[in-house]
């Protein structure tokens, strides 16, 4: 009979340096009795047992170690963190500059003498983009402009307050001070070369400084810029352009309200950024051979089935993969025999975070101004006199990102996926526009309705929305928004919304008010004074920064602000109505506001509509009653 062979039991539960021990040893004592019988803890065979105890209990921890940095959640290591957080499709930065608005003041010479003084606004120039100016505060970085300032134009989201600064003998203005308001941000703009010889797959270059908060430009000796993307797959970027009639001669007509065009464009001039572990940033291009045609390095739809064979029909299941017509698969073009120059800016840090009333000194400037027949003197003096301020302190610099921060960052970019779904989604990323493409004061989503062909009825299109939008004047009243403006818009959520969402950009509806109340005052209080408090409470709540669409009236609320003015023994009455004279600046819609009103609550119309009082010295009209 031949030798039973004995089962050996193994368990996998140990990871530690002694479980690892005993249980060897015990292996030993049932499986070796004959061999292993000296377990003296100075014996040869213990030596060689703790020997792969140790090595064991060291492999189990770096087991242990790759799992737990293989996991957000509990992952350590600041590298390892960021790559998650990157696959996330979150990006990690360096530091965070900050931001400030900026007062700036310019001396401008008077023009006419007594009732016909003004302004000689020949001399007002545009400060172009990029002043710079330093704080008092120690070891705080410079801060730039962010866009150019118009001192000859004012609206009401770029309004130039005007002032007399300076009458001559006769009492008429000599000189005038105009202030302008501008946003700024902290940091220093620098300058950097890149060569490169032949082309490189995925070539990359480090900037050697930390702290890189933006690559704001990079250009070619040609002069064609190459731009930054998230992901060196997105062939599409958005590119800023001035509005004016070169471009676009419609949408130039809107230039005041709407300075930018949002252009997408499609190009394979492009490069990826990456803040490494230590702070320095790197910069990542694509595979693609700059010397070859654009369409292979951007895929042409039209050329996609010319290598099919006749006769073989299956050949078609690859030529026409529809990933070949959305994505590149060099993933842009790999600089060669060029020298890239790249503008960039260094800084961030709370340090920037500088007090109210510290940045004050300008140490770089450039004007545009048409000196033709104006005089050189005045000119000059008009230059030096700009001055700079920061009423409020700045706000928003923050050092690196810890580990813990790039964690909850990351699990929150994910958790928003960067997309807009619900109408809240669509509605914010409207107002995040930046209002060089033209300012959308109010927004409101609704799905599309279309009338069915058959029977007449309306029914929900489930692949359109209804983007309703409205604007400001240089007032502050409500508008609708200019074509210029809209396809910025559109252009903007393209990004963002889903494939097959349609998106139909409409004028919402303007339903202009006029309130008439009476009230009784108490005993020892001026009449007009206490209407004039009234009427400024009625415009305060009629504020239309506060208003949405389709946001109902609560007249009772209304008569509860009311009682608790100073001098008012009780509300009369209180009562609205519509006023819709276009001739009188008015938007020309009607809404019966005596058939919406039900238990003192004025409903909105069906319709995406908001309430307004355009004019509220002449809209807003209270009287005193007695007993």
């Amino acid at each position: 009979m031949g030798q039973q062979l004995q089962t050996q039991k193994l368990n996998y539960l140990n990871k530690d340096f002694k479980g690892f021990k005993d249980k060897l040893n015990s292996y030993a004592k049932t499986y070796f009795p004959d061999i292993s019988n000296d377990f003296n803890e100075s014996s040869p065979g213990q030596m060689f047992i703790e020997m792969s105890a140790y090595v064991g209990d060291v492999l189990s921890f770096y087991i242990d170690n790759q799992l737990r940095e293989s996991l957000l959640l509990h992952a350590q290591e600041r590298s390892n963190v960021s790559d998650i957080a990157e696959s996330f499709g979150y990006k990690t930065i360096a530091t965070a500059p900050s931001s400030v608005d900026l007062d700036l003041f310019i001396l401008i010479p008077a023009a006419g003498t007594g009732i016909t003084a003004a302004p000689d606004w020949r001399y007002a120039p545009v400060v172009k983009e990029g002043l710079k100016a330093d704080s008092s505060d120690p070891g705080s970085n410079q801060f730039y402009t962010l866009a150019p300032v118009d001192f000859r134009t004012s609206s009401s989201l770029d309004p130039t307050d005007v002032s007399v600064y300076k009458i001559d003998a006769n009492g008429n203005p000599e000189t005038y001070l105009l202030k302008k308001n501008v946003k700024a941000r902290s940091g220093r703009i620098r300058y950097k070369k890149f060569t490169f010889q032949e082309p490189k797959k995925y070539d990359e270059i480090v900037f050697q400084e930390k702290d890189i908060t933006e690559i704001v430009d990079c250009r070619d000796p040609d002069g064609n810029r190459w731009y930054e993307v998230d992901y060196l797959s997105q062939n599409f970027v958005y590119e800023e352009v001035r509005n004016t009639k070169t471009i676009d001669p419609f949408f130039a007509e809107f230039k005041e309200e709407t300075p930018y065009l949002l252009k997408i464009r499609k190009t394979g001039r492009r490069f990826q950024t990456k803040v490494l572990p230590d702070l320095r940033t790197k910069i990542c291009f694509g595979a693609g051979s700059s010397n070859v045609a654009d369409e292979i390095i951007i895929p042409n739809p039209n050329n996609m089935g010319m290598h099919l064979p006749y006769g073989n029909v299956s050949a078609m299941d690859n030529a026409w993969d529809p990933s070949n017509a959305m994505f590149t698969r060099a993933y842009g073009q790999a600089p060669n025999n060029t020298t890239l120059e790249f503008k960039y800016v260094v800084g961030g840090g709370l340090k920037d975070n500088v007090r109210a009333g510290t940045i004050r000194e300008i140490s770089a400037v450039a004007f545009t101004l048409d000196q033709d027949g104006l005089n050189g003197a005045t000119v000059q003096f008009t230059k030096k006199s700009l001055a700079v301020n920061n009423p409020v302190p700045a706000t928003g610099g923050k050092g690196s990102e810890t580990v813990d921060e790039i964690r909850q960052n990351a699990m929150g970019f994910y958790a928003a996926q960067n997309r807009t779904v619900t109408r809240e989604d669509f509605v914010s990323r409207v107002y995040s526009m930046p209002s060089r493409f033209g300012n959308i004061a109010k927004a409101f989503i609704i799905p599309d309705e279309q009338t069915n062909a058959e029977t007449g009825v309306e029914q929900k299109n489930p692949l359109a929305l209804n983007l309703y939008v409205l604007s400001y004047n240089r007032f502050g009243q409500l508008t609708p928004s200019n074509p210029t403006t809209k396809e910025n818009v559109r252009n903007y959520l393209s990004k963002f919304r889903i494939l097959t969402d349609a998106i139909n950009i409409k004028d919402g509806f303007i339903i202009n008010l006029g309130i008439d109340y009476s009230i009784i005052t108490l005993p020892g209080h001026n009449n007009n004074t206490v209407l004039l408090r009234c009427n400024r409470k009625i415009n305060e709540i009629f504020n239309i920064t506060r208003w949405q669409f389709n946001e109902p009236i609560f007249l009772a609320n209304i008569a509860t602000e009311l009682d608790r003015i100073e001098g008012v023994q009780t509300v009369q009455d209180i009562s609205v109505y519509c006023k819709h004279d276009a001739a009188s600046g008015y938007s020309g819609n009607f809404y019966n506001i005596q058939e919406a009103t039900k238990n003192k609550i004025v409903y909105p119309s069906q319709d995406p509509a908001i309430f307004e009082i355009k004019y509220p010295a002449i809209d807003i009209r209270g009287k005193t009653v007695t007993y």
